[in-house]
């Protein structure tokens, strides 16, 4: 017979508007000491967590490892569906792309930032970054933005878009 007692118990995190599901995962797992593969076991998915949170999502996860991440991460099924990209919609895994602008609103990674046909921001009308300002690293997966700055610089993302450039000169 399973008590509480067996049971994992873990921090649960709201997703945010428009969150990439890497950058959900990040967060969960930071904040539960997890690992991918600790993750995955724990949802009995194995280290598809791994290749979710690089936004490798060939084959698509399925209903039931959505169920099952689901159990784990105390969110609805339909609300990690959200965190995924709509049929027909072509992610692009790398490179991983932010507006500093929207980052420095709300520091998070957005989903539509991943979508292949996609290197502006609606919002602020400027041009995605692929990399860093500064010493051009280009950005870890979501999942690894602990601190919402570049990896080898330290140069935080908000500050980017003072030097983020306008999508108008895509039209000139």
């Amino acid at each position: 017979m399973e008590t509480v007692e067996d049971k994992p118990w873990f921090f649960q995190l709201e997703p945010l508007e428009g969150e990439s599901i890497s950058h959900f995962l990040g967060r969960f797992r930071r904040d539960n000491y997890l690992t991918p593969g600790e993750l995955g076991k724990l949802a009995g998915i194995g280290w598809v967590v791994g290749r979710w949170e690089k936004f490798y999502l060939n084959p698509f996860p399925t209903k039931q490892e959505l169920e099952a991440l689901a159990s784990i991460v105390g969110v609805e099924i339909e609300r990690l569906y959200q965190m995924l990209p709509s049929q027909g919609v072509v992610m692009q895994p790398k490179p991983i792309r932010l507006c500093a602008a929207c980052y420095g609103e709300n520091p998070y990674h957005r989903l539509e930032w991943q979508f292949k046909e996609r290197w502006g921001c609606d919002r602020h009308q400027l041009r995605l970054l692929a990399k860093c300002i500064n010493c051009e690293t280009p950005f870890p997966v979501p999942a690894l933005w602990v601190h919402g700055e570049c990896p080898h610089c330290f140069l935080p993302f908000a500050k980017m878009a003072k030097r983020q450039k306008s999508r108008r000169a895509d039209f000139a």
